[in-house]
């Protein structure tokens, strides 16, 4: 972290200090049915307040249109954040303004505030300065512990960072060491695991990724572009035959990286758990049969991979995972690296919806170094795209 100041490098007590949080949690009538982006940031709270400082914390909430409505408020997150701060957690229904400016004069030491959503207004999307100034305002420090929003150049994610002196929190630092120790300095050989459906979806990822890791394994339904491109038949499998000309390109480019595709395949006639379904090699799928998940042979090769890499990133399934049995490739290969994080010979990044809910299902999610529920800054960052909120935190 040495391209970035941390709360170790900030004087804290007595200051105001803006933190920009990810609390974009799901809500299931009307209360938080999953905590995991409020505990992320329960380290970052607890630092601030207990060293002295005032913690102001700026978040968005879902997408509102047209300025506040009650259904994107942030007044039920507040309530749901007790419980995990340890600290009282005021709230105030605005962002800026008088109302926010009295109920940040009113703090102590050590309290806790929580603005309105600042997507309740215009400027914040826009990265407006006169709405970055009158936020600025507010505090005397700026902390961003929200990686899952660096990748928008928003008022609150990159903005205030020009205005304040400005430090990573907790989660932020967390993800840009497991990051930089993954892509940017990473313990070589480093293998990249890139799942899902589509490869239009993944272009700029698998360009980037063919000149940073040493192996890419490609698994999902965006495998079977690559396996129509060898001119095998995939029969009615998920695949993008208009790209099966970028497919070849990406195989041919690949330069020293090493590309691994599945040898072999479970495949079935219907997409539904339960569905009868058999295993062939992939030069064998009937023209009536689906792809639906990587088969044993192919299972035994990757994690043959792994047992000789040092790094692993990891993004997208190998299979229709939320469908039994068609879970079992993504599962196998999960715990195998598990297991091999544990024993200290691997280090385990991954990220990405799907990937989460499938590190998840298959019980290892807790038995990875580092697992990022950033979403699309995930991708962008793996994309090799400049993430703003992260820019904007260098040291300068």
């Amino acid at each position: 972290m040495s391209d970035f100041s941390t709360l170790d490098d900030a004087d804290l007590a007595g200051k105001r200090v803006l933190v920009r949080v990810d609390l974009n949690v799901p809500m299931e009538n009307g209360r938080v049915s999953d905590t995991t982006r409020i505990e992320r940031v329960v380290p970052t709270i607890r630092h601030i307040a207990d060293a002295g400082g005032k913690v102001i914390l700026l978040a968005h909430f879902g997408r509102p249109k047209g300025g506040p409505d009650e259904i994107n408020s942030l007044r039920r997150v507040a309530e749901a954040m007790i419980d995990h701060v340890g600290h009282h957690v005021s709230f105030v229904p605005h962002t800026i303004g008088e109302p926010a400016v009295a109920a940040v004069t009113a703090m102590k030491n050590g309290d806790v505030l929580l603005l309105e959503n600042t997507r309740f207004h215009k400027g914040e999307e826009k990265n407006e300065d006169a709405f970055i100034d009158e936020l600025a305002a507010l505090g005397d420090i700026y902390v961003n512990d929200a990686f899952s929003a660096a990748h928008r150049a928003h008022a609150s994610t990159e903005g205030l960072a020009r205005r304040l002196p400005a430090y990573a929190g907790r989660s932020m630092q967390a993800e840009l060491d497991a990051l930089t120790r993954a892509l940017e300095k990473p313990e070589r050989p480093v293998a990249a695991i890139v799942g899902g459906a589509k490869v239009s979806t993944k272009l700029d990822l698998l360009g980037n990724l063919v000149k940073k890791v040493d192996i890419l394994i490609i698994g999902g339904g965006m495998a079977n572009t690559f396996l129509a491109a060898q001119g095998k038949d995939v029969g009615k499998s998920l695949c993008e035959h208009d790209l099966t000309d970028t497919a070849r390109q990406i195989l041919a480019n690949a330069g020293k990286c090493e590309i691994v595709l599945p040898v072999d395949a479970t495949v079935a006639k219907e997409f539904k758990a339960g569905a009868a379904s058999r295993v062939v090699d992939v030069d064998n799928v009937a023209p009536d049969e689906m792809i639906l998940d990587i088969g044993p042979k192919s299972i035994d090769a990757i994690t043959a991979i792994l047992q000789r890499a040092k790094t692993i990133v990891w993004n997208g399934p190998f299979g229709a995972f939320e469908l039994k049995p068609f879970d079992t490739g993504t599962t196998r290969v999960a715990q195998a690296a598990a297991k091999l994080t544990e024993s200290g010979s691997l280090v385990t990044v991954a990220g990405g919806g799907d990937t989460v809910s499938a590190l998840n299902g298959a019980g290892v999610a807790d038995h990875f170094t580092y697992l990022s529920t950033a979403g699309g800054a995930f991708l962008e960052w793996l994309e090799g795209k400049v993430l703003p909120g992260v820019e904007a935190l260098r040291r300068r």
